[in-house]
C-alpha cells in the first residue's frame, strides 16, 4: 500500500460521508497515516469537519448533489458514517471503478436500514434473532405487535442513537409508538420494525475487523464490549464484558457470518444479546460503533485506528491493554455554542480522559462528549468514568 502526500496530486484521498464524533476520530487516525480527508455532512461545522482538510455541507440523500461532490473531489476511498445517504450513488460510483466504498456499496445499502440487515441475518443466514415484523402503517404495526407478542420494541428501520424507538407494553401503546417512530426516523413515511422482547442477561458489541494480511482478508475480534442503554441510546460502555467461552465462541461465529456476507474491509460493530451460553443477533453497523468509544482507553489500537488501518490495507492489532469504561455526556438543554465547566475536576479523577466532540448545537439528549477511564477491573473503570462525566457541566454561553 502506497500513501501519498496530502494536498498534492499524489494524495490518498478519503471522503467521509457523515462527519460526527466517530468520523472525527477516524479522520484523525487517517491523517496520522498521511491520508487527505474530505468531510461531508448535512450541517456545517460537524465534528469531523473541524479536523478535515476540506468539507462540504450538502443534503446527503440528494443523489444528484452527492454524486456531484464525489465526482468533483474524486476520492479514492469513500467511508459512509451515517445511514441516511443516497446509496444508489455509491453503488454507481463503485461499479464504475471511480472509488472504493467502505466496506462495500452493497453492505452500505443493506445496513442503512434495519429491514435489509435483519432479513439478511435471519432469512438468508439463518441466525438466531428476536421475533420481528415490519410495518408501513399504524394498522400494520398493531398486527405485527400482536404477532410478535407484548412487550415489544418499535423502531424506525432508518434511525440512529435510539431516535424513534419505543418500548410497548400493550396494544394501547401502539399508536403513540407509530407516531414517535414516524416523527423521529431519518426519512418521512418510513417503515418500522417491531421486535419481540428477548429475555437476555446482557448485550454486547463485538467489534469485528476485516483487514488484509499477506494479500488475503482476515477477520479479527476485539474483546467484547458491554453497554447500558436508555431509550435505545447507549449511556455507558465497558470492556471487556465477562462471558462464557461458549457464548464468546457463538458471538464470534455469528459476527463472522454476518461480516463475511457483507464483505469489504474495516470495522463492523455487531450487536448481540446474550443469556448464559445462548447468543442472538441484534444489529450491525458497517463502521466504528458508538459503544466502541471505550476502546480509546482500553486497546492498543482504538476502533478508529483499526478502521483507518483496515481500509488502507494495513496490518491491525486488536489486543486489549487494560479494562476501561466510557460514560456519555449529554447536552441537557437546547443551545448553540455551549460551554463546558468542570473540565479540570473531571480530569482529576484517576486515569480519566475526555472527548468533547465540538458539536455546534446542543439538545437535551444529544451526545456532546464522553468521559473515559481505566481501572483494575471494569467495575472500577465504570465508577471512575461516571464520576468524571458527573463533574462536567454543560452551560449556556
Amino acid at each position: 500500500m502506497k500513501i501519498g502526500t496530502p494536498l498534492t496530486d499524489h494524495a490518498t484521498r478519503v471522503m467521509l460521508l457523515g462527519s460526527g464524533e466517530l468520523g472525527k476520530e477516524v479522520a484523525i487516525e487517517l491523517q496520522r497515516l498521511g491520508a487527505e480527508v474530505i468531510a461531508v455532512d448535512r450541517y456545517a461545522n460537524a465534528p469531523a469537519m473541524q479536523v478535515a482538510h476540506r468539507s462540504h455541507v450538502i443534503p446527503m440523500t440528494d443523489a444528484q448533489v452527492l454524486n456531484g461532490v464525489i465526482l468533483a473531489e474524486a476520492p479514492h476511498i469513500i467511508v459512509p458514517e451515517i445511514e441516511a445517504i443516497a446509496t444508489d450513488v455509491l453503488a454507481g460510483i463503485e461499479a464504475a471503478g471511480l472509488a472504493r466504498v467502505i466496506p462495500t456499496a452493497r453492505a452500505t445499502q443493506l445496513t442503512m436500514n434495519r429491514e435489509g440487515i435483519r432479513r439478511l441475518a435471519a432469512e438468508e443466514l439463518g441466525l438466531p434473532t428476536s421475533p420481528y415484523a415490519f410495518a408501513a402503517s399504524a394498522e400494520e404495526l398493531a398486527a405485527g405487535a400482536k404477532a410478535v407478542g407484548f412487550p415489544c420494541f418499535v423502531k424506525p428501520v432508518m434511525s440512529s442513537s435510539g431516535k424513534g424507538q419505543s418500548y410497548v407494553e400493550g396494544p394501547e401503546g401502539v399508536a403513540d409508538a407509530w407516531a414517535y417512530a414516524e416523527a423521529s426516523g431519518r426519512v418521512a413515511g418510513g417503515v418500522v420494525i417491531v421486535e419481540g422482547k428477548i429475555d437476555f442477561d446482557y448485550e454486547i458489541t463485538l467489534l469485528t475487523v476485516r483487514s488484509l494480511r499477506d494479500g488475503a482478508v482476515r477477520t479479527d475480534f476485539c474483546a467484547p464490549i458491554g453497554h447500558r442503554q436508555q431509550k435505545g441510546d447507549y449511556v455507558e460502555s465497558w470492556q471487556p464484558q465477562a462471558m462464557s467461552e461458549a457464548a464468546l465462541k457463538a458471538a464470534q461465529d455469528i459476527a463472522a457470518k454476518v461480516t463475511d456476507a457483507l464483505g469489504g474491509l474495516g470495522v463492523f460493530g455487531v450487536e448481540l444479546f446474550v443469556k448464559g451460553d445462548e447468543v442472538w443477533f441484534s444489529e450491525v453497523s458497517p463502521r466504528p460503533h458508538d459503544t466502541g468509544l471505550v476502546t480509546l482507553a482500553t486497546q492498543t489500537m482504538s476502533e478508529f485506528a483499526l478502521h483507518a488501518r483496515a481500509i488502507l490495507g494495513l496490518p491491525v492489532d486488536v489486543s486489549l491493554r487494560e479494562p476501561g469504561a466510557s460514560a456519555v455526556i449529554y447536552g441537557g438543554m437546547e443551545a448553540e455554542g455551549v460551554v463546558f465547566e468542570g473540565v479540570a475536576e473531571a480530569l482529576s479523577v484517576p486515569t480519566a480522559d475526555l472527548r468533547l466532540f465540538g458539536k455546534p448545537e446542543a439538545f437535551e439528549r444529544r451526545r456532546m462528549g464522553v468521559a473515559l477511564a481505566r481501572g483494575a477491573d471494569t467495575d472500577e473503570a465504570r465508577a471512575r468514568a461516571a464520576e468524571a462525566a458527573g463533574k462536567l457541566r454543560v452551560i449556556k454561553p
